[in-house]
């Protein structure tokens, strides 16, 4: 057994425990609260809805899959959650162990395996690793969501992501931009949407710890040395010098002076 495998197994004996200190938590209300405040701002799920929720294995994915399924047993409205893994290729990869642990604690896991990974850091592309593989994850994503049924896709986005993207656009691309929570995609017939927009990934990270998540190691090899992890870094040395920082930057992206931006 892995050691993957035996932290999956550990946690799931850990599930019922964790799952009742949860809702007593100072973290829970605050990701309950931030969650809710961005469903409601923009109106992102509907009665009747078929909603792709895309896993990475990572904090995120599975905090957003958790408070989008907790959610149902407390609101007047219902939709059904279709959780999809895309498994980029790479050896060592944790498909059997994600889908072990999601089976076990109450939804199954659709997993999809391809080669993204590896095209995305062959000698074929000459673009960016990251930005082709997450193209081609998106765009499969889009299809399994047109064969499901579905008419949203969720992805697993934080506040934290949404600055950095932002900064990202600004240093790389040359332009003011970022993620946006909900976007409507091929004249409406998708609506992708970030229910994790309005929480901070440090929250996100004491939720985890307290729900017992195990830890599945992303094999990428440019997972820890990407531009995003630069622009992390940088901020991270903002936010330590006024902890007002992370907020004044979040709130500036929906107060855009254009009149006072060049032409």
């Amino acid at each position: 057994m892995s050691i993957t495998q035996r932290l999956c197994e550990k946690t799931i004996n850990q599930q019922t425990h964790t799952y009742l200190l949860s809702k007593h938590s100072n973290t829970y209300k605050v990701i309950n609260r931030d969650v809710g405040k961005a469903l409601h701002r923009y109106d992102m799920i509907s009665d009747g809805d078929r909603i792709l929720v895309a896993l990475s294995g990572g904090k995120d994915s599975l905090t957003m899959m958790w408070a989008l399924s907790e959610r149902l047993s407390r609101i007047p409205i219902d939709y059904k959650l279709f959780a999809v893994y895309i498994d980029p290729g790479f050896e060592d990869g944790y498909s059997e162990s994600l889908s072990e642990y999601c089976r076990k604690t109450g939804f199954e896991l659709r997993v999809e395996h391809t080669d993204y990974g590896i095209l995305a850091h062959s000698s074929r592309n000459r673009e960016n690793p990251c930005f082709l593989c997450s193209r081609l994850r998106r765009k499969r994503l889009f299809e399994i969501a047109d064969e499901l049924g579905c008419n949203k896709l969720a992805l697993g986005h934080n506040k934290d992501d949404i600055i950095e993207t932002l900064f990202l656009n600004i240093c790389y691309a040359g332009e003011i931009s970022t993620m946006v929570p909900s976007q409507s995609f091929f004249q409406e017939k998708f609506t992708l949407i970030r229910p994790l927009s309005f929480v901070d990934e440090d929250v996100i990270r004491r939720f985890a710890r307290e729900k017992g998540y195990p830890a599945f190691v992303n094999s990428c090899p440019t997972s820890k040395v990407s531009k995003r992890q630069e622009i992390k870094t940088l901020l991270k040395q903002l936010y330590r010098s006024n902890r007002k920082v992370k907020g004044n930057i979040f709130n500036a992206m929906s107060n855009v002076k254009k009149e006072y931006l060049l032409r």
